[in-house]
């Protein structure tokens, strides 16, 4: 049995400060829920030590053809459908560090911006969230790839763009510290969110919207490290 069938249950976690959007009161169970089904996955069929590791928001839980996309290399994914940044601070220790990946890729921050952070406060918790991976996990490399141009939240835009801009900048600053850059990628030439690549909500995206994400992503894992 794969880690990553588990069963699927969604968000959780308070405000870090009065500006911020709080989450709903259901939130903390269905998180709860889902880190113990990974974790239950995990004792059923453990999963391989120095991999890479997904940790994120519903960008990685429904990226279904992960192991055949990245069919050469050892991964581990993470991703809990509606997951803030947030929420990822509070479960880094079971959802990243204890799983003493090689790199770990990010993908977080859609969700913050969609229930009301401001791309400053996103900087804050994206920061702090590196800080505590470190903390846990010395020298591994973390990748944070961007937020993407769901034309469904395409009303976000400037917000998006803004946040993406600020850790970019943040991160070109950093080492050991890498920025995929989705959303450029995945513009028409107008900048325009391309709507071939995104499924029928047009938020999330289709196995053409995860190619992208892999001809991106390969550069920062290495060679691939399994047959």
């Amino acid at each position: 049995m794969r880690p990553d069938a588990a069963v699927s249950i969604a968000l959780l976690l308070a405000v870090a400060g009065p500006a911020r959007a709080q989450q709903p009161a259901d939130a903390a169970a269905r998180f709860a829920a889902r880190v113990d089904a990974y974790e239950a996955a995990d004792r059923v069929s453990p999963p391989p030590m120095g991999a890479i590791l997904l940790a994120g928001d519903s960008q990685f839980d429904r990226w279904k053809t992960v192991h055949d996309d990245l069919a050469g290399y050892a991964v581990v994914n993470r991703g809990i459908d509606s997951f803030r940044t947030d929420d990822l601070i509070r479960y880094v220790d079971r959802l990243v560090i204890r799983y003493k990946p090689r790199i770990v890729v990010l993908h977080v921050g859609g969700n913050d911006i969609h229930q009301g952070k401001t791309p400053e406060q996103l900087l804050t918790d994206a920061k702090l969230l590196v800080t505590n991976i470190r903390t846990g996990l010395p020298g591994v490399p973390i990748a944070w790839s961007s937020i993407t141009p769901g034309p469904g939240r395409w009303d976000e835009a400037p917000q998006r763009t803004r946040a993406n801009a600020l850790i970019k900048a943040w991160i070109a600053t950093e080492t050991g510290l890498s920025f995929i850059d989705l959303w450029d990628a995945m513009l028409t030439a107008d900048g325009r969110p391309r709507e071939d690549l995104w499924v029928a909500d047009r938020i999330h995206p289709n196995h053409e919207g995860y190619m992208i994400r892999v001809r991106l992503t390969t550069p920062v894992l290495g060679p691939p490290d399994r047959r």
